[in-house]
């Protein structure tokens, strides 16, 4: 049975435990996906760039990445929480994308490609095992929480390329935020981006990384019109995930080793960095940001 907690015309209450209101909060509780199938797939464009200039693929390498990554989580003081693997799931590692945590519960997703699309079980699976509350499942269309970010009290985000994420979808997310009295800007971006969060992450309270090269004017401004202060990377930073971090609250951040230019920027802003190699599984398609689902974070209405 589907543990619901969307009501007709709104009014949902926040669940007792589990639950988001913003990207920052401090995070308590983190889904990570499993490294056990991993290996990179044509079909990803970061893959099959990483093979196209000679990159190879090492699994124990990947393996020993990971457990870099939740050693992190675990230094930052989260309970890290496991996704059990899947056969035939090869990116079933990015836990991001088969689900997005909400005030209210999670939506499950789907997921475009035709060999991500069974992730959508693995995590329904693990959510009502552990009775942790379903929002509501997405039936408009492939949308993919790369794309979705609860930006901080009463506003969200949720970007769309008509490939891995389709406007209708993300406008039946839109109607459900706004029935709870949220505003959700939807945002069109250009494909080979693959997800928003390839261009924009948040990291503290008011402050985000992004590639203002790569995002549309309009969206910049609305960001800013929400008081959301912008470090800028480059093009090139963001087309290597450098705008996939994990905003972990108290005044940390969890940043690829890779983007040392904007690690740098974020110690200048007095954040604690973590920063664990991910770089053999980036090569891949996604960052730290990709390979988790925030469970809880403190609220900070």
């Amino acid at each position: 049975m589907i543990l619901r907690t969307r009501l007709e015309g709104g009014g949902t209450a926040r669940p007792a435990y589990w639950g988001i209101d913003s990207e920052y909060g401090r995070l308590t509780d983190v889904l990570v996906g499993p490294v056990d199938n991993f290996a990179w797939r044509a079909g990803n464009a970061v893959a099959e760039r990483s093979e196209r200039v000679g990159l190879r693929f090492d699994f124990e390498v990947a393996k020993r990445q990971h457990g870099e990554m939740i050693h992190a989580y675990e230094q930052s003081g989260a309970t890290v929480h496991r996704l059990p693997a899947t056969d035939n799931l090869p990116y079933q590692i990015f836990a991001r994308d088969s689900s997005v945590m909400t005030p209210w519960g999670v939506i499950v997703t789907q997921l475009q490609k035709p060999y991500r699309r069974g992730e959508y079980a693995a995590v329904l699976r693990y959510y009502l095992e552990h009775e942790i509350p379903i929002f509501d499942m997405v039936t408009a269309g492939n949308i993919e929480g790369g794309d979705f970010m609860v930006l901080q009290p009463g506003v969200a985000a949720c970007g769309f390329s008509g490939e891995r994420s389709i406007e209708p979808a993300v406008q039946q997310v839109k109607a459900w935020f706004e029935a709870e009295g949220w505003e959700l800007r939807p945002y069109a971006f250009d494909a080979h981006f693959l997800h928003l969060d390839v261009q924009f992450g948040m990291l503290a309270p008011g402050l985000a990384v992004a590639c203002l090269d790569a995002l549309e004017a309009d969206f910049v401004q609305w960001l800013r019109g929400k008081g959301i202060r912008l470090l800028d990377v480059s093009y090139a930073d963001a087309m290597q995930l450098g705008c996939n971090v994990v905003a972990l609250g108290n005044d940390s951040v969890l940043v690829p080793a890779s983007s040392k230019r904007l690690i740098d920027k974020c110690r200048a802003e007095g954040l604690t960095v973590y920063d664990p190699d991910v770089s053999m599984i980036g090569a891949g398609g996604g960052a730290v940001h990709c390979m988790c689902q925030a469970l809880r974070r403190e609220s900070v209405a």
